[in-house]
Order: C-alpha cells, then sequence, then structure tokens
C-alpha cells in the first residue's frame, strides 16, 4: 500500500486553492461540498471562479504566489499549468507541514484527490496513487452502477437512529443482522420509492420486535484453487459474515485479505509429514466450540470443500453435534488448472470423460488405473507419489506415450506448467523441481495444453515434435 487512505473533515476548515482556471474550479466545487472554507490564489481567474468570488462562496486573491496565503490553512491543493509554480506551492506547503496535492503531478503531491462515489454521507474514493488517474476514473464509472442511490439517505437514517438501534440491539452479532436487514430489507425499498416516512416506520417496527438471540453456525466454503479473483460472490460475502474464520495452509492470502478486517483468523492447515488425524480433530472441535457460542464460522478451504478436503467428514461431525451449516462451493483444482494451463478436461475429439482422482488414500490404494480411451484423469496430491502412480497407469494398460501434465501452484502468480508423456514425466518433474500444491493431468487433452496455454511459466518435457505429432494423428 503505497498511500494512506484518509477521510478528511474539512468542514469550516480554511483550504488554499493556488490557480483559478477550470481545473482549478473542479477542485473548488468538491471543497465548497465538503463545507471548506476555501481561499482562492491566482494572477488570474477563470469566469467560474470569478462568480463564486462575487457571489461569497470563496476569497479569492488575485497575485503572485505568496506563502503567507498558507496561513491557517488545513490543505493546499496547486492546480495551475505552470510546474515551478506548482513546486513553490508544494516547498512552501512542506515547509508548513501541509498536505499539498498538486493536479496531475504525483511526484510534487503528498497527498492525492480520488475518483469519488457520493452517497453521502457514504463515500466511495478510488485512488490510483496518481499514477493511473485514467484507470481510478473508470473504475469509479464501474462502481456507480453497484450502488443504489438511495444508499445515502439509507446511511443517514441508520445514522439518526443509531443510539435507538444500539438500545435495541447491544450485542454486536444482533445490531449487525439488524443493519444486514436494513441493507437487504424493505426500509431501502421505501427510501428508493420516495417514502421516507414508511422508512421510519419499518425501521422502529422492527426495533420494536425482540431480537432472537444469536444461533452459530458454520459455513464450509471452497476459496477457490488461489487466484482471489476465482472466489465466489457467494464465498466473498461469507468471508464479510463471519466471525471466525478456520482457514486451510494453501489458501492464498489475497483471498483472506478480503475477510472482514475483525474476524478471527485460525489457520489450521496441515503441514506436510504432521499428524492429520490429531489437525483434523482440533478443527472439528474448534466448528463445535466457535458456533456453539453464537458465533458464524467460516471454515475455508482451498479449492471445492467437497472435492478431496475431508469436508464430508466436517459436515458429519456438525451434524452429530446439532450445528446448522452451509456449503459454498469453490472452483476445484482440476477445473482451475486445466483452465490456467489450456487443458480442455473434455473435448469432442480427445475425451468425453474425466476422473477425478486423488493419490493420497487410506491404506495406500492409487486410483483406477483401467485404460480407456476418451478419458481424462486429474490427480490431486500426487507428486509426492508420482512414481507409484506412473507404474500403476503403466501396468494398468496406459500406453507410455500417453500424455500428461502437471500443473504447479494452478491460477496463482507463481504458476509453472509441465507437459509430458506418462514414460517420461516422473523425470522431467524431478529435473523441472515441481513441488506441491501440483495437479497430474493425464489423457490426450493434456497434449492440447502446448498449444493453448495462455497462463504461467511452460516446462516442455517432451520433445514439440512428438507432441505435433500426436495431435495431427488424433
Amino acid at each position: 500500500m503505497n498511500h494512506f487512505p484518509l477521510f478528511a473533515d474539512l468542514k469550516g476548515r480554511r483550504v488554499l486553492v493556488v490557480g483559478a482556471g477550470p481545473v482549478a474550479d473542479r477542485k473548488i466545487a468538491l471543497l465548497l461540498a465538503a463545507g471548506a472554507r476555501v481561499v482562492v490564489g491566482a494572477r488570474a481567474a477563470h469566469p467560474r471562479v470569478l462568480a463564486r468570488a462575487h457571489a461569497g462562496e470563496i476569497d479569492l486573491r488575485l497575485g503572485e504566489f505568496n506563502p503567507a496565503w498558507l496561513d491557517d490553512a488545513w490543505l493546499a491543493i496547486a492546480a495551475t499549468d505552470d510546474r515551478a509554480l506548482n513546486r513553490k506551492v508544494s516547498e512552501a506547503a512542506a515547509a508548513r507541514r501541509l498536505f499539498c496535492n498538486v493536479v496531475d503531478d504525483p511526484e510534487l503531491s503528498s497527498v492525492q484527490v480520488p475518483a469519488i462515489v457520493d452517497r453521502s454521507p457514504v463515500t466511495i474514493a478510488i485512488s490510483s496513487g496518481g499514477s493511473a488517474p485514467v484507470i481510478a476514473r473508470r473504475l469509479r464509472e464501474r462502481i456507480e452502477s453497484l450502488f443504489d442511490h438511495s444508499l445515502g439517505a439509507l446511511a443517514d437514517l441508520a445514522r439518526r437512529r443509531r443510539p435507538a438501534i444500539r438500545a435495541a440491539r447491544p450485542g454486536l452479532r444482533a445490531r449487525r443482522a439488524f443493519y444486514d436487514w436494513l441493507l437487504d430489507g424493505p426500509v431501502l425499498g421505501a427510501l428508493r420509492r420516495g417514502r421516507p416516512d414508511e422508512a421510519e416506520r419499518l425501521l422502529d417496527e422492527a426495533l420494536a420486535q425482540a431480537a432472537a438471540p444469536p444461533r452459530g453456525r458454520v459455513l464450509l466454503v471452497g476459496a477457490g484453487p488461489g487466484d482471489p479473483g476465482l472466489l465466489t460472490l457467494r464465498g466473498l460475502r461469507a468471508l464479510n459474515e463471519a466471525d471466525v474464520i478456520l482457514h486451510d495452509r494453501l489458501v492464498d492470502a489475497g483471498v483472506l485479505s478480503l475477510a472482514r478486517r475483525d474476524a478471527l483468523l485460525i489457520d489450521v492447515g496441515k503441514a506436510p509429514g504432521g499428524r492429520h488425524e490429531a489437525t483434523q480433530a482440533r478443527i472439528h472441535a474448534l466448528m463445535v466450540s466457535h458456533a456453539r457460542q453464537g458465533r458464524c464460522v467460516v471454515r475455508l478451504k482451498g479449492g471445492d470443500p467437497l472435492v478431496f478436503g475431508r469436508g464430508g467428514e466436517e459436515l458429519q461431525h456438525l451434524r452429530r453435534h446439532g450445528i446448522d451449516y452451509e456449503v459454498v462451493p469453490g472452483i476445484t483444482a482440476a477445473l482451475a488448472c486445466g483452465a490456467y494451463a489450456g487443458i480442455p478436461l473434455t473435448h469432442r475429439d480427445h475425451a468425453q470423460s474425466l476422473t477425478l482422482a486423488t493419490a493420497h488414500r487410506r491404506g495406500g490404494a492409487c486410483a483406477d488405473a483401467e485404460p480407456e480411451s476418451g478419458r481424462t484423469r486429474a490427480y490431486y496430491m500426487g507428486v509426492e507419489r508420482l512414481a507409484g502412480l506412473r507404474a500403476q497407469l503403466l501396468a494398468g494398460g496406459l500406453a507410455p506415450d500417453t500424455p500428461c501434465a502437471i500443473v504447479e501452484n494452478g491460477s496463482r502468480s507463481g504458476q509453472r506448467a509441465l507437459y509430458a508423456t506418462l514414460e517420461n514425466v516422473e523425470n522431467q518433474a524431478r529435473r523441472h523441481a515441481i513441488r506441491s500444491p501440483a495437479l497430474i493431468i493425464v489423457g490426450e487433452v493434456a497434449a492440447l495444453g502446448r498449444e493453448l496455454a495462455w497462463f504461467g511459466e511452460i516446462l516442455d518435457g517432451e520433445p514439440a515434435t512428438a507432441a505435433t505429432a500426436r495431435l495431427a494423428a488424433a
């Protein structure tokens, strides 16, 4: 984070604007809307700025810049087309320890003015730190469409009734649930229809009803394969509902950063070589304990919670202990790794079925190795057992030249995709030091990744001519 975001209360406080052209006038309008006392200094003034001065909206001073103009100011803005003058303003402000924004000049600025979505008293600010203001404005346009224009009226109503809400809902969970109801329920609809009295009545009726004691629950949420952009919208909402988040070791830090700032984060990941059964018992105990205290618990699992993640065991434990639960699916590793490595897991010409399997099973058994044309196999947790998996697949009748791919860190910034054959995949994985987390894809479609890959680093495990010949023959 290159800049600390800050919302300044400028009501009744003096702000100096140096410059009086159209750009300066736009800054003046924003400052006046925020209630600032605006002093404008310039050699000459645009007619709109002169009109503001004649109307008594601003204090206009014509002439050369004088550092004394900064006396009693809380903020300075330089909005001239003279960089030397802008530098003088910036340096004079810095000498007085005043923040200064120089329009379109981040090098001279100690503070940036963001693009704004105004739903007063709710204000959303977007900043690129001055490096790409056009991008910030484009993002503002998109965000504008997401927020109802009645949101400001709702926030103002909530501000005025805050003491009553706190009195009627003294518990944090109950109060948060009430605010969720305000956003999602009929009050916002009444405000949208221009009926503020009806909105007040609906709010009072809701407060008069006794709040039910908070009932704890567990949300089993799939965090996806790593890229935070692949988290589902329902998963994002769950992270913002959670009081407690029990997360796996491989859940990306970018996903965790989307959670509520005051949520309790507990790492319950299973380290390689650790006592997994003991760790799982701890997860079960934590889910039940926090839920029984009336908390909303998110059990955040990489990929999809019910695909090779012991999610089913966790649901059974919750059901045995009478805990309410919900499952929020996530994008499982096979889907993400295939997509990010350019491998269509099914294809009309090459694969009509898909098997998801794990190379890590109780008793050491391996996945189905029976040969079958037109089938794609995706193996989870198989890198450490690649030698045994390869041997079983060959023994089961798969040809040594069967295409294979291993996708390491699928969808993450460090993704590497190795394209090889069943015959040489083990040696090539060792050569390139492939490590977990990684997914193994076996089948004719794996060869297509060499042609269709679009993300991350590509590692070639066989001559391109052999792969090309195989595709041509298929």
